[in-house]
């Protein structure tokens, strides 16, 4: 509420300055000021993941590290201010941002539809694809063949959504609140499937070389997005920017390297 009052009054402010009117009028941009008072605080909000490695975790010194981590820190330097980042899940990410919590979310967030209705996007900036993973022994070649199967998905995440659209009838499927949750349900044998990202299926192999996840099917390519508010053009243009010269520099590529043992793709 705070900073609503603050965006408030230097909108006010701004427009006095110029016009000598005392008013908003109703055709004043209500974008501009987004850039505008990130700039003028000083501070960058930024959703980033907490439990989705290499995106973003918590290291050893409790410390948060990853990709999104290290792509909310190269905008907030160079957008000249300080990067100030706010832990978030796969299903409150978006209404910290629709609820003026957090100026940007980048947590490896895919682009469709039902987002872009109530949210906007900047170019992409990290590769990343959802399909559906299992043991060797579990033959399962598309959705079809998940039927009578258990499987393990993230709610509200782009391959919850996209597994719902072409699973069979006969498939159990099981939402958990987290990727953490996601993860521990297969190690512990509570689901024999999971639909997930290929970073976190490398995830789980990590924590236990011996329930080795298999790619089974692709479900979809869907790159990561830095999601903005709706109709804030003007920060969209200035990240869409930023991203641009991170990946004519390399920056971006080494971030990508770093966190994905991959140099960015050049099609991306």
């Amino acid at each position: 509420m705070r900073r609503r009052g603050v965006l408030g009054a230097m909108a006010m402010a701004a427009v006095m300055a110029a016009t000598g009117v005392g008013l908003v009028t109703a055709s004043a941009p209500a974008a501009a000021a987004g850039l505008d008072t990130i700039q003028a605080m000083g501070v960058l909000r930024v959703a980033v993941p907490q439990d989705f490695p290499p995106f973003g975790s918590v290291g050893p010194d409790m410390a948060p590290r990853g990709y999104d981590i290290d792509m909310a820190r190269l905008i907030g330097e160079a957008l000249g201010v300080k990067t100030e980042l706010v832990p978030v899940t796969s299903a409150n990410r978006i209404p910290y941002l629709t609820t003026d919590k957090v100026d940007l979310v980048i947590s490896s967030l895919g682009r469709n539809p039902e987002r872009e209705a109530v949210i906007d996007f900047t170019d992409a900036y990290a590769p990343f694809y959802n399909g559906v993973f299992g043991p060797a022994d579990l033959t399962v070649a598309g959705p079809a063949d998940l039927a009578g199967h258990t499987i393990g998905v993230t709610r509200g995440a782009i391959e919850d959504l996209e597994l719902t659209k072409v699973a069979p009838t006969d498939v159990t499927i099981r939402r958990y609140e987290d990727n953490n949750g996601t993860i521990q349900a297969f190690l512990s044998g509570q689901v024999e499937l999971v639909a997930t990202g290929n970073v976190v299926a490398a995830a789980i192999l990590e924590r236990n070389p011996r329930t080795r996840p298999e790619p089974k099917f692709l479900i979809k390519n869907s790159p990561c997005y830095i999601g903005v508010a709706k109709g804030d053009t003007a920060l969209v243009a200035k990240i869409n920017e930023i991203i641009a010269a991170a990946k004519a520099d390399g920056r971006l590529s080494k971030i990508s390297e770093t966190w994905l043992g991959a140099p960015l793709p050049a099609d991306l």
